[in-house]
């Protein structure tokens, strides 16, 4: 496992944001890169993690693009490009996964009243609810698995932090997202499918807007991975493969004595509480791809 570079606190230049919070200023120093401990040399998207973990791409996001889902689900897309209304594009969305992994018909999927594993119902809106529920659980675990999978982003936590991948943190992880991957009904398709579905709808409800300004409120600072510190209250963090935020500000206030205010490209916004009916009860809750971000530090 590599050391840790701590660059030096002048090490990025002041940003500043415009009315969407997209980036307006320019470039991090190259000693701010995503750490070669923090990704996977290979994933399955249009970006190598270095790039999409890193600051430049925090400042100047792109489209994200896993391989083959839209191409693969052409119809669904074909379709919702027709309506109008995101009610029902999230029902036409809704219906297509239900037919496309047969969600409502789980023998068609191959599952058997025998099986001593029940994982059956095991679908992407169950994961997501467990996810919200407790992140560092069985479901937690498959989604920053599927992180690793498809955005070659490793995980920083889990029940834990993760620093040495011989140790029983990461064992642990490992376990955990076997167990909850182990006779489901292809759940990392699923989560292609709705990722991407996501980023559809942001891009046509936030139309011109290539950040989110989210919050977070954390109790101790000192458990998370700080690789600059900056002037007026700044640092630029390395988030774990998955993370919880919330648009609202108040609410995140409850959650700890710091606020971490940080802008989000839409790129890295994997769901949110109101994509789906039902889907999260966390209130404005976002679930957030990691990496490297430039977070504001407000205590109280």
């Amino acid at each position: 496992m590599q050391t840790k570079n701590n660059p030096s606190p002048n090490a990025l230049a002041d940003v500043e944001h415009n009315k969407s919070g997209s980036f307006v200023g320019v470039a991090t120093s190259p000693a701010v890169t995503l750490p070669r401990y923090a990704r996977l040399p290979i994933n399955r998207c249009n970006l190598p993690a270095d790039i999409l973990g890193g600051m430049t791409f925090q400042r100047a996001p792109v489209t994200l693009e896993l391989d083959g889902v839209i191409q693969f689900h052409r119809g669904l897309f074909a379709l919702l490009d027709r309506l109008d209304d995101a009610q029902e594009r999230a029902h036409a969305f809704i219906m297509h996964m239900s037919a496309a992994f047969y969600l409502g018909d789980p023998e068609q999927a191959g599952f058997s009243p025998l099986s001593p594993h029940k994982r059956q119902k095991a679908d992407y809106l169950r994961m997501m609810r467990g996810w919200s529920f407790d992140a560092d659980g069985r479901e937690g675990a498959a989604l920053k698995g599927w992180v690793e999978s498809r955005f070659g982003l490793l995980p920083r936590h889990h029940a834990g932090p993760i620093r040495d991948f011989s140790g029983v943190p990461y064992r642990r992880y490992l376990e955990m997202r076997a167990t909850a991957l182990y006779g489901a009904n292809a759940l990392e398709a699923q989560f292609d499918l709705l990722y991407t579905y996501c980023q559809y709808e942001l891009a046509r409800q936030q139309t011109g807007t290539t950040h989110l300004t989210l919050y977070r409120g954390v109790n101790h600072m000192n458990d998370y991975e700080t690789l600059a510190t900056l002037p007026d209250n700044k640092r630029v963090v390395l988030f774990n493969s998955l993370n919880s935020f919330t648009t609202n500000r108040e609410r995140a206030d409850e959650f700890g004595d710091y606020l971490l205010t940080a802008h989000v490209p839409l790129a890295k916004i994997f769901c949110y509480t109101s994509l789906l009916p039902g889907m999260l009860q966390g209130e404005d809750e976002y679930t957030v791809i990691g990496g490297l971000y430039e977070v504001s530090i407000a205590a109280y």
